[in-house]
């Protein structure tokens, strides 16, 4: 009797496997035979359940995001107000828990940079609004809550794109401020401007 195989979870299970190279080695220093071999399947295997290196590297950060996003959840779940999720949502500027994220999101925007295909662009896109929209709720229950001033809702693109590029400078340059003090100071100096002074 033949053995049937799941390639969604073999296709996951294999990404997993390489993980831990993928981050020590880099996207362009590591070839398709050595990952083949850290997943214990053989070369030919290994295109059964990917196009290429790249196509290994998006499933990589798919399972990573899934994690990150349900451990970001729980904690946004658990905030009182607006000010404690933004600083939430703003933890993978610095925490510990989220460096692997961070180096696999480098290995993206390397690739990003260097082979701009409409994949890894729609790719980025699509992320990119989904973390918009979920960035734009906070605020959005914030002033619906009447936490927060209305005029709040301007400021929702501007701090995002603020906070997106941070992100890509911190995977970028050697930062030796404390970035932790420095985005809640931050935070909180915004949110005295737009918090509702009878809420507080």
């Amino acid at each position: 009797m033949a053995i049937i195989v799941d390639k969604v979870q073999k296709r996951k299970d294999i990404a997993l496997s390489c993980k831990e190279l993928m981050i020590e080695e880099g996207i362009n220093n590591i070839s398709i035979s050595k990952l083949a071999k850290e997943a214990g399947i053989s070369k030919g295997s290994f295109y059964d359940y990917f196009t290429n290196k790249n196509d290994l590297v998006f499933e990589i950060i798919n399972l990573s995001l899934l994690k990150h996003n349900t451990i970001k959840e729980e904690k946004l779940n658990n905030a009182k107000t607006s000010r404690e999720k933004v600083k939430i949502f703003l933890e993978i500027f610095y925490e510990e828990e989220d460096d692997e994220l961070r180096n696999l999101y480098k290995e993206f925007l390397s690739i990003s940079l260097s082979e701009p295909t409409k994949d890894i662009i729609d790719y980025h896109t699509r992320h990119n609004e989904e973390y918009y929209i979920w960035f734009k709720s906070i605020f959005d229950e914030g002033i619906e809550k009447k936490e927060l001033k209305p005029e709040a809702a301007k400021l929702i693109s501007g701090l995002f794109l603020l906070g997106t590029g941070v992100f890509i400078s911190q995977l970028t340059c050697k930062v030796s401020t404390n970035s932790k003090n420095e985005i809640d100071n931050y935070v909180d100096t915004i949110f005295d401007l737009i918090e509702n002074q009878d809420c507080n």
